[in-house]
């Protein structure tokens, strides 16, 4: 679900998620992607745009003029309500000069409970729904590689936007060719 690549070949319906970060210049950067191998299961292509709108919503949360809907708006476009759980403990994060920084920007909450956004603050977020509704996972020795206790499959996109004076930046957008 999340970790190091193995010597594991993919195959037709598998479901990937490219989570990749870099530091250019001694500033950081964090996006994932996710996708499917060959023909698509429904219920994977749910998933992923799921995760999408979710991002979206959480992105457009991030306007000065609603400091404290980030985490509310991503939680209203379907994550929940569609049944799906989310890992509490693996939310976005503050990023800058090294790749996970305070403050930390969490993926569930309720309106008005968020800290107010201020303008130069550069976040993270990366949603990562869970089919089945768990939250619960296990990680393998080497610190990165997590699977779902239950075997569930999920989706991770993640994008890199700062808080600017006329709302939010995406940083990591991805360009059409």
């Amino acid at each position: 679900m999340h970790g190091i690549p193995d010597g594991y070949r993919l195959r037709d319906g598998d479901l990937v998620s490219i989570d990749c970060g870099a530091q250019p210049g001694g500033r950081a950067g964090d996006s994932a992607i996710g996708f499917t191998v060959g023909v698509p299961r429904p219920a994977d292509v749910t998933l992923i745009e799921t995760a999408e709108r979710a991002l979206a919503a959480g992105h457009r949360g991030g306007r000065r003029r609603q400091p404290h809907r980030r985490r509310h708006a991503r939680d209203r476009h379907g994550v929940p309500r569609r049944g799906y759980g989310t890992m509490e403990d693996l939310d976005g994060h503050g990023i800058g000069r090294s790749m996970h920084e305070d403050p930390g920007a969490p993926n569930e909450g309720r309106p008005g409970r968020d800290m107010p956004l201020r303008h130069g603050m550069v976040f993270a977020i990366g949603p990562m729904p869970i089919e089945g509704g768990t939250d619960t996972y296990h990680a393998a020795p080497d610190g990165w590689t997590l699977r779902t206790d239950d075997g569930t499959r999920a989706a991770h996109v993640e994008h890199t936007a700062a808080i600017t004076e006329t709302g939010p930046r995406i940083l990591t957008a991805r360009r059409a060719p």
